[in-house]
């Protein structure tokens, strides 16, 4: 039986994830701390108003007598935190506030980290497939992708400092669902869809369901060390953008990049300096350590996963296929018509 502490429950991944973990009879107690309470019901989870940047962290991992820890607050979008700077200071200054208290609570013995393919930056050299022993080809120098590695350095210094803790990071493409609403999300909701010109990156996906489940088993099961994970297959963002029905318009990066500061004041979308290197050479990362030592085999794929996707956020778009085969139906008619 585990208690289990979850961060970052007031968002929604968070929320579900310490939501469907206290209904497992393999847990004893999720506790779930974030600085403001759910919008959604925890369910059967306790919630404690708690910030990880303040050491008060390390009384309540105490008074709970945690055993397990799972870090899901590093967070992707600004525009939710109020501007990068109090971004930087959840992700990185919490993190390690977070991992001290961690050290000194003798009950912990496994920490479990929510952290992004990011890590690898995006840039014209990168191998077809990141497996995780490689580095990037060029460090990110900004946002959320700097944040995740400097998080994972941290970690990396934790595990050594505390070697009898089980520690699992999970590096997650970028994750789609119903209810997840990120960067990437909000760029595919646009009513014209943004591209750069003469590039056609390709993109990975993973479903919220199998984020969840994966972040399960290595909460429950014993999985140390680093994995990938992502959906079979890749994607284009020319197949994606099809598949949507919208149209696209492509442009040059610098003129895409000025689109993006009116995007972030307008809090329309944030295409972030890592967000336009992402779609200019996209990236690809290789998921078979986590299914030959996880066991873990995601149930959707990268093409379903945009699927489900794009039905729940119900988009039909102008060039969207079912209206353009009945545009091409009626055309046919017309000019059947014209030569009776």
């Amino acid at each position: 039986m585990r208690v289990v502490l979850v961060t970052g429950v007031s968002r929604y991944l968070g929320g579900r994830f310490a939501r469907e973990l206290a209904s497992d009879p393999a847990v004893e107690r999720v506790v779930g701390v974030d600085v403001v309470p759910p919008v959604d019901s925890l369910g059967a989870a306790e919630f404690v108003r708690a910030d990880i940047r303040n050491p008060v962290i390390a009384k309540v991992i105490a008074s709970a007598d945690v055993d397990t820890v799972v870090h899901m607050n590093v967070i992707a979008t600004p525009q939710s935190m109020g501007g990068r700077t109090l971004m930087k200071e959840v992700n990185v200054i919490g993190t390690m506030q977070l991992l001290a208290a961690c050290q000194k609570a003798s009950s912990v013995r496994k920490l479990v980290v929510k952290s992004s393919s990011t890590v690898y930056g995006a840039s014209p050299k990168d191998p077809a497939l990141f497996t995780e022993e490689m580095e990037p080809r060029a460090l990110p120098r900004s946002g959320f992708a700097k944040d995740s590695v400097e998080v994972e350095g941290y970690v990396r210094g934790f595990s050594r400092r505390r070697p009898d803790v089980v520690v699992s990071t999970l590096r997650f493409a970028n994750c789609l669902g119903p209810g997840v609403r990120t960067p990437m999300s909000a760029y595919f909701e646009l009513p014209v869809i943004p591209r750069i010109l003469g590039f056609d990156p390709r993109l990975q996906f993973v479903h919220e369901d199998d984020m969840i489940e994966c972040l399960r088993r290595c909460t429950l099961e014993d999985h140390p060390g680093t994995y990938n994970v992502a959906g079979d297959g890749v994607l284009t963002l020319s197949q994606a953008a099809r598949r949507t029905g919208k149209p696209t318009v492509s442009m040059p990066g610098t003129l895409l990049s000025a689109l993006g500061g009116f995007g972030r004041r307008t809090r329309l979308v944030d295409f972030s300096p890592e967000q336009m290197s992402f779609l200019t050479y996209g990236r690809g990362i290789d998921t078979r350590r986590m299914r030959d030592r996880v066991g873990f085999a995601p149930h959707w794929t990268t093409a379903a996963t945009f699927a489900e996707f794009v039905r729940s956020r119900d988009m039909r778009g102008p060039l969207e296929s079912e209206r353009l085969e009945a545009i091409e139906d009626r055309v046919l008619d017309v000019l059947a018509g014209g030569r009776r």
